[in-house]
C-alpha cells in the first residue's frame, strides 16, 4: 500500500488516549477477548479438509452478509430487497457475531456523518486500537440508535435479531459442530468468526491511515488493494466515502469488489432493485 502525499482536509495529530468518557466494558470485553483465543484450540483438535471446507463456506457466506447485507443495504440502502432475503441477509450478518443489522448499522451512518471528527466513534485519531476494536468494547456504544436507522427499525423481525444478536451465532455454532465435530467447531465457527472481525474492523482502522487517496473527501479514507481483497472489495473505501450510497465500490475495471458481483448476480435474477452506481466520474487528486 503506498501512502498518498497529499493529505486529508482537516488531518490532525493522532492521539492513543480514549476520548473523554469512553472506557472498556470489561463484562463484554472478555468474552470478546476469549473467543480471540478460541482458535488455538487447534493444537488440540487438529484440522481436517471439512473443516477447512466449512471455513471457507461460513467465512465468505458471512462476509457478503456484512459487507453486502450490513454495509451497502442496511446502512447505505444501495439497493433495495423483499422483505424475506432482507431477512436471510441480516440473520447471516448476524451470525457473523458483530451485533445486529440496526445497532451496526445505525454506527455506521453515524461514523459517515461525522467521519473522522471528535464525533466518530471509530476514527483513528483516536488511536489505533481503539478505532480497530476498542470502540466496540465501550459501554457508550452499546445501545442502538433507533433514530439513526428508522427506516428498518419498523421490522419487528429486525428488532428481533438485534435484541437476540445472540441466536444466530449460536445456532451456527451448532450447526458447524454436527457437521465437523470439535474441529468443525473450533476452525469452521471460531477461527472463521475471528478472521471475519478483524477483516471487517481493518476497514474502520487502516482503512483511514494508510493507502492512496483518489478523491478529495473531507475525511481520513483510503484505498487500498490489500484491503479489498480480504474484504470483498471494501478495501476501496476512499471510493465508497466519495459514493457513500453507491452499490459498486471498485470503480475501475481492475479493482476487485466481489461484493457489488453478487449484488449484481442478485439484480439479475429478480432479487435485488434499484441498484445504485456512481453517474460520473470526479475530480481526482493530483499527487504533488
Amino acid at each position: 500500500m503506498r501512502t498518498s502525499p497529499t493529505p486529508a482536509p482537516h488531518a490532525v495529530q493522532r492521539s492513543d488516549r480514549l476520548e473523554p468518557g469512553a472506557k472498556v466494558d470489561w463484562p463484554s470485553a472478555l468474552p470478546f477477548l476469549a473467543v480471540n483465543a478460541v482458535p488455538l484450540l487447534v493444537v488440540f483438535t487438529g484440522i481436517s479438509r471439512r473443516a477447512v471446507i466449512l471455513l471457507a463456506v461460513t467465512f465468505l457466506v458471512r462476509q457478503f452478509c456484512i459487507t453486502g447485507g450490513y454495509h451497502r443495504y442496511f446502512a447505505h440502502r444501495s439497493y433495495r430487497l423483499g422483505r424475506l432475503p432482507q431477512f436471510l441477509l441480516a440473520f447471516g450478518g448476524t451470525s457473523a457475531a458483530q451485533k445486529g443489522p440496526l445497532w451496526w448499522a445505525a454506527h455506521h451512518r453515524n461514523h459517515h456523518r461525522t467521519a473522522d471528527t471528535e464525533a466518530d466513534p471509530h476514527t483513528p485519531r483516536k488511536g489505533f486500537w481503539w478505532s480497530h476494536v476498542g470502540w466496540i468494547l465501550s459501554d457508550r456504544y452499546a445501545e442502538t440508535d433507533l433514530g439513526a436507522i428508522s427506516d428498518f427499525s419498523r421490522f419487528p423481525e429486525l428488532r428481533f435479531l438485534d435484541r437476540h444478536d445472540w441466536l444466530p451465532p449460536w445456532l451456527l455454532g451448532v450447526a458447524c459442530f454436527l457437521v465437523g465435530g470439535w474441529q468443525g467447531l473450533v476452525v469452521g465457527f471460531f477461527l472463521s468468526t475471528v478472521l471475519l472481525w478483524h477483516s471487517t474492523f481493518l476497514i474502520n482502522s487502516v482503512a483511514h491511515m494508510w493507502g492512496r487517496r483518489t478523491y478529495a473527501t473531507d475525511d481520513d479514507s483510503r484505498n487500498s488493494a490489500v484491503l479489498a481483497v480480504l474484504t470483498m472489495g471494501e478495501g476501496w473505501h476512499n471510493n465508497h466515502h466519495h459514493h457513500p450510497r453507491s452499490a459498486q465500490i471498485g470503480l475501475r475495471w481492475w479493482q476487485w469488489d466481489p461484493t457489488y458481483y453478487v449484488i449484481a448476480v442478485l439484480s439479475w435474477l429478480g432479487v435485488a432493485h434499484d441498484v445504485h452506481r456512481p453517474r460520473r466520474r470526479q475530480p481526482v487528486i493530483t499527487p504533488t
